[in-house]
């Protein structure tokens, strides 16, 4: 298969920082048209479709979070720049020279700047550059940056989508490359006209970047049996790695999540997917990621008695930066892998 990479840039160019998801959520809302059984939203804009399975008496729920890093509006200063605070995780020095949209009520188009390094004293320069340090330049007055413009108002990166040889880059990949996964599998289930083994949840969470949030809410609503997360993982297999720093490589196919910080996986769902990779001769690799989390550990903890859980990542390069990098062949993994486990998931006995 070939990804539909019109869609991929669509999602992913899409803003939606964490609690301003609104327009990610109607462009996923508009593409589960006519894949899923039902489709609702919940009170903190979780977006639920369900897919029938062959089955009701368990469940089963993929989710993949719609929202990104992104800033918000803190204060305008005197000469109309613009200063704000990060939500959710960003390595300053990704951050100069940025192109950026501020969402007021109008969409107002920017670029990060700071103190330029020419002027910096000696001492300046050996320091790091700290978030604090910087602004928003949208070349306007205060004046009339404040008739479009209001603290309080989200930011969002701006970086097309590029081909760049077997890869995509963009921004958000982080994660909107799980968010399509989904959606695709939900369009792989229809085309093959191949029921899921239990009724299938796809959602579609929010502000997973501040913690988790969304999942929390949307597998307590769920209670699944069965649970996958899916995000982008961690691919430092550029120049200077270490074989043991890597987590996965872009080409080597699907992760596998064994364990991050948040969570261990459940032994019984690594085997089923090792086991599902193999038989459907999907290209995967392990992941152990050292540091950060997933909706994966909502799904697992948040029902009673929880969830037995695991994970599908797609190995990214230069997650939370200005643009992140996957493989296609790795995306197709993830929709061949997760199609096949949520097909086949009444397979095992599941016994301990």
């Amino acid at each position: 298969m070939a990804i539909d990479i019109n869609l991929l840039s669509r999602i992913c160019e899409a803003p939606g920082a964490p609690g301003y998801e609104k327009l990610i959520r109607e462009l996923v809302l508009k593409e589960l048209d006519g894949l899923a059984d039902e489709v609702r939203t919940d009170n903190m804009g979780n977006v639920i479709a369900l897919k029938k399975g062959r089955s009701s008496k368990k469940k089963a729920m993929a989710a993949a979070h719609m929202d990104e890093i992104g800033f918000i509006v803190t204060h305008i200063d005197d000469n109309g720049f613009v200063r704000f605070n990060p939500v959710g995780g960003f390595d300053p020095k990704t951050l100069t020279s940025q192109r950026v949209i501020i969402h007021g009520r109008e969409d107002v188009y920017g670029v990060m700047g700071s103190k330029p390094i020419h002027i910096m004293s000696p001492e300046e320069r050996k320091n790091a550059v700290k978030i604090k340090d910087y602004f928003v330049d949208t070349g306007r007055s205060k004046k009339s940056l404040e008739k479009l413009v209001a603290v309080g108002d989200f930011i969002t990166r701006y970086s097309p989508l590029m081909e760049l040889g077997e890869c995509v880059n963009v921004k958000s990949l982080d994660n909107r490359a799980s968010v399509f996964v989904l959606i695709e599998t939900l369009r792989k289930l229809k085309k093959s006209r191949a029921k899921p083994a239990y009724d299938f949840y796809a959602v579609f969470t929010v502000q997973e970047e501040v913690g988790l949030r969304g999942a929390q809410a949307s597998a307590i609503q769920v209670a699944p049996d069965f649970s996958f997360g899916l995000d982008t993982t961690i691919a430092f297999d550029t120049p200077g790695s270490k074989p043991e720093e890597r987590c996965t490589s872009l080409g080597d196919g699907a992760a596998i999540k064994l364990m991050d910080s948040s969570v261990i996986c459940d032994y019984r769902m690594i085997e089923f997917m090792k086991a599902t990779a193999k038989k459907h001769k999907i290209k995967w690799q392990p992941e152990i990621l050292a540091g950060g989390g997933t909706d994966t550990a909502s799904l697992q903890r948040m029902s009673a008695g929880g969830s037995i859980a695991g994970a599908i990542s797609v190995p990214t390069r230069h997650i939370h930066q200005t643009i992140e990098s996957s493989n296609k062949k790795d995306l197709e993994a993830c929709i061949e892998l997760l199609t096949a486990c949520v097909r086949e998931l009444d397979e095992p006995s599941w016994k301990f």
